[in-house]
């Protein structure tokens, strides 16, 4: 009984661990740019000095869902989303690239331009520095061009220009940040193909019937799970009693 007892006890477990991963995406699903978690179980049959009878239960997150969400019209200025495939190049905080798929971005009382996370937003050159200014605009490109204090409506000065890159999703993968990274921890090079749309932020991508009709599922089998823990528990308990009469 034991052995069953065990098998049990790792299915709820991991069956637990699963749950979490759905819960966080539904948590998301304001988010704006969040890109939703995949899970999935498999079995790990156990080996040892006899043939693998048994198999155990094994959660794991194996990729990230990299589909685009929709785009909601926000109108303001500093508000960008990627048009297509792509992402915005951001400083982490241990000063290494990380990238996101939609910005609301401000300019801090320094001038650094920083998206909605508080992360610096990189150019040519580095994390981009705005002067003082009247007005910014933000081609599609990534360029920043800006009405300096004082100039005219039609004089307009180009700043920086934001890094835009398009890698190979297959090398890209989700920090604990929440944010994204290449899995070999070098900088993507910039894509000049690669588009944005100020005005506008990109949703999040969490489907919120799927999210809670996997989360059902998943209380249903760990209600199946502590159940086979009871039926084991009943089980020795009345070969204990047999024992005793014996």
């Amino acid at each position: 009984m034991d052995k069953m007892l065990y098998v049990a006890m790792t299915g709820a477990s991991q069956n637990a661990l699963a749950q979490k991963a759905h819960a966080n995406n539904l948590a998301n699903i304001s988010t704006s740019g969040f890109q939703r978690d995949l899970e999935q179980a498999r079995s790990m049959p156990v080996f040892g000095d006899s043939f693998p009878a048994r198999a155990y239960a094994m959660t794991e997150r194996p990729a990230t869902d990299f589909s685009p969400g929709s785009m909601q019209e926000t109108g303001r200025d500093l508000d960008i989303a990627i048009g297509g495939d792509g992402f915005i190049a951001v400083q982490a905080p241990d000063g290494s690239e990380a990238y996101v798929r939609t910005a609301s971005l401000n300019i801090d009382g320094l001038g650094v331009l920083r998206a909605g996370n508080g992360m610096p937003v990189m150019g040519n050159g580095g994390p981009i520095a705005v002067p003082p200014e009247q007005k910014v605009e933000i081609g599609q490109d990534g360029t920043i061009s800006i009405r300096a204090m004082g100039e005219g409506p039609r004089v307009m000065a180009e700043v920086d220009r934001i890094k835009l890159v398009n890698p190979d999703l297959k090398t890209m993968t989700k920090g604990l940040d929440g944010m994204i990274h290449t899995k070999s921890g070098q900088p993507a090079p910039a894509d000049a193909n690669v588009q944005v749309v100020s005005g506008f932020l990109e949703s999040s991508n969490v489907n919120a019937v799927e999210e809670m009709t996997s989360v059902l599922a998943l209380s249903r089998q760990f209600e199946l799970h502590i159940k086979m823990m009871t039926t084991a528990k009943e089980g020795d308990e009345a070969m204990a009693r047999v024992l005793q009469i014996g």
